[in-house]
């Protein structure tokens, strides 16, 4: 069931806007080109790390803030909104930017998206890149837990999304991982899997997390379960499955807890992808079009990421409007939809939701 649970308020400096420094300035005082402190705050080109240490303390130092707005108030755009994703390939997170834009727009707003590449430093970066067009707020499904040690001090609102930080001085939507994923596990142990490998793509972040605790708990001394962490580049999570599989006794189920490693497993395994006592069940944390036509179909954790987007989107304007209540984390259902992956007998089909 949702959760809602409340937090102490987020103290906000509001101090005065930074006063007008311009852009040669801010050269100046780092002893470099104009066009060098552009590449810096753009990321269009690479730029040595000492140059871009000298520019970013001269911009710190001088409180400078470039006027990204000029295009915006001539066209009369004066409604914007910033949307930081890990990553827009990934159809979890280009599904919630494209309902965004949809409840965005009946409201007047326009969005700036960008993707953070699953990158801490490009998260960063991003985020200087979208101050300077000062948005009224922010949505932001970080890159890990630390991401509020690479948040500047912004007075405007900002709603995170899914991958929660370990700071937890913020309005925050996401879904209840620890449940589902402990769902997940009793249904393997109900069709008879003894062992299960929980494929997690990157420890650091707080939902795989989450849902670890839920696995853990529910298997208890019944299931043995281990966990392998893959990393998120994709070559990396497919060498480190490739090799687990060569190197250890295959389980009885394996739980991957994303569609990306998913996809890898499911690719890997092959024809030893059936369902139990036959052969190696498998699961999903995270439901895709796919998983319902391939042979088994898989059973998945279906997340409901539209309404996620949309109550993400209620939050901002809701503090946008003046909605000085204490910050708040809400917590939305998954659906268990089990499918032939996961059943009793090989090459059995079920496509229900639970």
């Amino acid at each position: 069931m949702p959760h809602n649970s409340e937090r102490e308020p987020r103290i906000v400096d509001r101090a005065a806007s930074p006063r007008a420094v311009s852009i040669r300035t801010v050269a100046e005082r780092a002893g470099v080109s104009i066009a060098t402190v552009s590449n810096v705050l753009n990321s269009r080109t690479r730029v040595g790390e000492e140059l871009s240490l000298r520019v970013r303390a001269a911009v710190d130092e001088l409180g400078y803030v470039a006027d990204g707005t000029a295009s915006r108030l001539r066209s009369r755009k004066q409604a914007l909104a910033g949307i930081v994703v890990p990553d827009l390939k990934n159809s979890f997170f280009a599904s919630f930017v494209s309902t965004l834009e949809q409840v965005a727009r009946l409201d007047g707003f326009d969005l700036l998206v960008v993707s953070s590449a699953n990158d801490p430093q490009q998260e960063a970066a991003r985020l200087r890149a979208i101050r300077s067009w000062r948005p009224a707020g922010l949505i932001v499904i970080p890159c890990d837990g630390a991401f509020t040690e690479r948040l500047p001090s912004w007075g405007l609102p900002i709603v995170l999304v899914d991958r929660l930080p370990d700071d937890a001085h913020f309005d925050m939507v996401a879904v209840d991982n620890k449940a589902a994923s402990a769902s997940m596990i009793r249904h393997l142990a109900e069709m008879g899997a003894s062992s299960c490998v929980v494929v997690a793509n990157c420890l650091r972040i707080g939902n795989i997390r989450e849902r670890l605790d839920g696995i853990r708990e529910a298997a208890g001394s019944t299931m043995d379960v281990t966990v392998l962490e893959t990393g998120l580049d994709p070559a990396t999570v497919r060498r480190r499955i490739e090799t687990f599989m060569a190197t250890s006794p295959l389980p009885d189920a394996v739980f991957a807890l994303d569609n990306i490693t998913t996809r890898v497993v499911f690719e890997l395994l092959g024809p030893r992808l059936r369902a139990q006592p036959r052969g190696i069940a498998l699961a999903s944390f995270d439901d895709e079009e796919w998983m319902a036509l391939v042979t088994p179909s898989i059973t998945a954790v279906r997340q409901p990421v539209e309404a996620m987007a949309v109550a993400a989107w209620r939050q901002l304007v809701g503090r946008l409007k003046g909605d000085d209540a204490p910050h708040r984390v809400m917590e939305l259902p998954c659906r268990i939809v089990m499918r032939g992956s996961t059943s009793r007998h090989e090459g059995e089909r079920r496509d229900s939701t639970s």
